[in-house]
């Protein structure tokens, strides 16, 4: 897959590639990526890449035709590229999106500054409008990196386990089940010991209900709308039925008020 970003800042991008997981799949040919300068594409001797917005107002606005020329340049020698501006508007960036974007023969980044691009821009250059959050940022160049990361590590050869991506945070609709690692105790605080059975089967039964747990109480909008599996009903079920438990102590004699009242 190709990623071609367009930057009056390309030089920020050097390190991007020459780290972590993005080096390796450079290097393993799994992708390839460059930072393209828009101001080489700029017409006058000072490479003016922006102009004061018509009808005054703050900031400068990002000037349509050295713009146009570096998309252009960049569509030549990436003809199939989806050509995406990374831009507060778009449509926010989410784990289904980096499975669309995966699927491309190559993305181009239009990276805006300022305070944004000219609007002649969109009518013919831009095929997508991206965003990442509704916040402000000064350019466009971080949310162009984190798409990258996001996109890149879907592609297959990427990263080293086989389903590594599968298993990650949102690829389900779940966050990710809790990790332990080495040493066996910390501070007082030991490993489940269901991870240290090797029973296959009860660990995956063990991370499925940690995923639900952790998405339930950090998440729990991302469950209103999800078909559970047949598993995942199990759990659930298996919850409530504790949780009436609890209900049913509450009510025998002695046993108190859950409103807390005399």
């Amino acid at each position: 897959m190709n990623f071609v970003v367009l930057t009056i800042f390309p030089e920020m991008f050097t390190p991007f590639w020459e780290n972590g997981m993005i080096k390796r799949a450079i290097e393993g040919k799994h992708i390839s990526a460059s930072a393209v300068d828009i101001r080489q594409f700029a017409s006058d001797r000072h490479r003016t890449t922006d102009d004061r917005p018509y009808g005054g107002g703050a900031g400068m606005v990002m000037k349509p035709e050295p713009l146009a020329e570096a998309i252009r340049a960049a569509k030549k020698s990436s003809p199939f590229s989806r050509t995406v501006l990374m831009t507060p508007q778009g449509r926010r960036f989410s784990q289904p999106l980096a499975h669309e974007l995966a699927g491309e023969e190559g993305v181009i980044f239009v990276c805006g500054r300022y305070e944004g691009v000219d609007e002649r821009i969109f009518s013919g250059y831009i095929d997508d409008e991206i965003s990442i959050g509704d916040y402000v940022l000064t350019g466009g160049e971080l949310p162009a990196m984190i798409v990258i990361d996001a996109v890149a590590r879907l592609l297959p050869g990427v990263l080293g386990g086989s389903d590594s991506a599968e298993k990650d945070s949102f690829s389900e609709g779940l966050l990710e089940h809790a990790h332990f690692t080495r040493p066996r105790e910390f501070e007082g605080h030991g490993v489940p010991e269901v991870l240290l059975s090797g029973d296959h089967r009860a660990i995956e039964r063990w991370r499925t209900e940690t995923s639900l747990i952790r998405t339930f109480l950090k998440r729990p909008d991302l469950l209103e709308n999800r078909r559970f599996t047949p598993r995942e009903i199990e759990i659930l079920r298996k919850w409530c039925a504790g949780i009436e438990r609890i209900i049913e102590a509450q009510s025998l004699p002695g046993a108190g008020s859950l409103s807390g009242g005399e």
